[in-house]
């Protein structure tokens, strides 16, 4: 399997969008101890869970 690889501007996206949605209130896709919104969204891309492309 192939992994994407995202730019810079790509991966900012991503984690932004998925940060807003989190902290709207969206349900988390890992376990997590942080509260922050953009951590927990960065953690999830770095474990290729974000179900965005």
């Amino acid at each position: 399997m192939q992994t994407q690889v995202y730019t810079r501007y790509e991966r900012a996206r991503i984690i932004g969008a998925r940060a807003l949605q989190i902290s709207m209130g969206a349900p988390l896709l890992v376990t997590t101890s942080r509260i922050d919104p953009l951590e927990i969204a960065i953690e999830e891309f770095n474990e290729n869970v974000i179900p965005i492309t």
